[in-house]
């Protein structure tokens, strides 16, 4: 960790959230001011991050960002760092030569996303369930998309502290009668079924497939764009079934964090897909599985769920820590760099 003194960007700060499909950009010129928000990115539309900031970004902008706070899909080691479900490998030393910047910090994606549930507002959250927020108690952010994300957010000294990891990796197995049809359909990674095999967007066509098998059909929807739309709307059966499994399959993963962490300050439940599906997950698949934790389901129906609504959820979480970086307990060591 850096020294207090020590532990502020230069303004402008470019803030961005980049996952394994877009890349959202914001611009926040000081600390008293709301951050401007710039069109998203196609990440396969550009080879590197440095191209697709220039072109879409320094291009198209009178303001020079002196610092960058990036959240990333991927685990940082080292000076490079490559994307886990994207081509680009993100090189910091390479922006700080090539864009003119001072300053660069990249974090985890879900980072970002545990930093936006520090103090979300109450019109960026609705609540699936029971339950109600203890303050400054320990929290989770779940977000199924392009992959699995996970992180906690725990409270202490009078920090609020992000706790990134790989906790969509974790195992996910059968239990119902229905289950155990279904799974030997589905397609595992390296002989076992991860959380992230079934919870996201290819996780929903997994799913999707394997309903279809265990039934003798032939599936016939294309994308997951289409299983939630038919699904969302009755038209299809098999549709219909994947994404209530998919809800109760989000409310068993949800609950194992909410005991891992202990989260009595709440679950949320980010990204495209959760606002997407948010009837599915305020039916009462979701809720009743996560509580389903016995001997610990009175404390379960304690903790709240949310789905978190804010379109741009990461980018306010990074523009909350760029205003003020002390608030946070963001690790720095390893992952800043300068010119």
């Amino acid at each position: 960790m850096l020294n207090a003194s020590d532990q502020s960007f230069p303004f402008p700060i470019l803030i961005g959230d980049i996952g394994g499909t877009n890349a959202r950009f914001a611009l926040l010129v000081d600390a008293g001011s709301e951050p401007l928000q710039l069109p998203p990115i196609k990440t396969g539309d550009f080879a590197t991050i440095e191209e697709a900031m220039r072109k879409s970004i320094l291009d198209k902008t009178a303001v020079a960002p002196r610092s960058a706070i990036l959240a990333v899909a991927g685990p940082i080691k080292g000076d490079e760092i490559p994307l886990t479900n994207a081509g680009w490998v993100i090189r910091p030393k390479d922006m700080l030569a090539g864009l003119g910047l001072e300053d660069v910090l990249v974090i985890n994606d879900f980072e970002a996303q545990a930093l936006a549930i520090a103090a979300p507002a109450d019109e960026d959250l609705v609540q699936i369930g029971g339950g109600s927020v203890r303050p400054q108690a320990s929290r989770v952010v779940l977000g199924p998309g392009t992959g699995l994300g996970v992180a906690g957010l725990v409270y202490a000294q009078h920090t609020w502290i992000p706790v990134p990891g790989e906790g969509g990796h974790v195992d996910i197995g059968p239990r119902t009668e229905r289950d155990f049809r279904i799974w030997p359909f589905l397609d595992p990674i390296e002989g076992r079924m991860a959380g992230e095999q079934i919870l996201c967007g290819r996780g929903i066509m997994n799913l999707y497939r394997a309903v279809c098998a265990a039934d003798g059909l032939e599936p016939e929807l294309k994308d997951q764009a289409e299983v939630t739309t038919s699904a969302l709307s009755g038209a299809d059966p098999a549709a219909v079934e994947t994404v209530s499994l998919f809800a109760t399959y989000l409310g068993r993963v949800a609950g194992d964090m909410a005991l891992i962490f202990m989260a009595r300050g709440g679950v949320f439940l980010a990204g495209g897909i959760s606002q997407k599906i948010l009837p599915a997950l305020m039916k009462p698949e979701f809720r009743a599985a996560f509580e389903d934790k016995a001997p610990h389901s009175a404390l379960m129906r304690t903790i709240p769920t949310f789905a978190v609504i804010h379109p741009m959820a990461a980018l306010s979480g990074l523009a909350a820590f760029a205003r003020a970086p002390r608030a946070f307990g963001v690790a720095t060591e390893g992952r800043r760099w300068r010119s």
